[in-house]
């Protein structure tokens, strides 16, 4: 999740709610009001939803280590090849 892009992407998302708020109620306070709510769930849901990618990639970290130190046994390795001035 790109943090600009969400706080751009809900603020052009808090504009069509608020103008259609206005144009269906005709109420300046009352669109404000609601627009307001309506920017606080937003920020709950992007909360919610920044927790549940950080419990997802926290849980897929502790199961998969050992996976992982078995996989970097079999890797070979092999030596630099021309890469660095002093191989030459």
């Amino acid at each position: 999740m790109y943090a600009p892009r969400v706080i751009f992407s809900m603020l052009g998302a808090l504009a069509v709610f608020a103008v259609a708020t206005y144009w269906l109620s005709g109420s300046l306070a009352g669109t404000a009001i609601k627009t307001a709510i309506c920017a606080v769930l937003l920020q709950a849901g992007y909360f919610g939803g920044v927790l549940y990618l950080v419990w997802k990639e926290s849980s897929s970290r502790t199961t998969r280590p050992a996976l992982k130190r078995e996989e970097a046994e079999k890797l070979s390795v092999t030596p630099f090849k021309g890469s660095e001035p002093f191989n030459r």
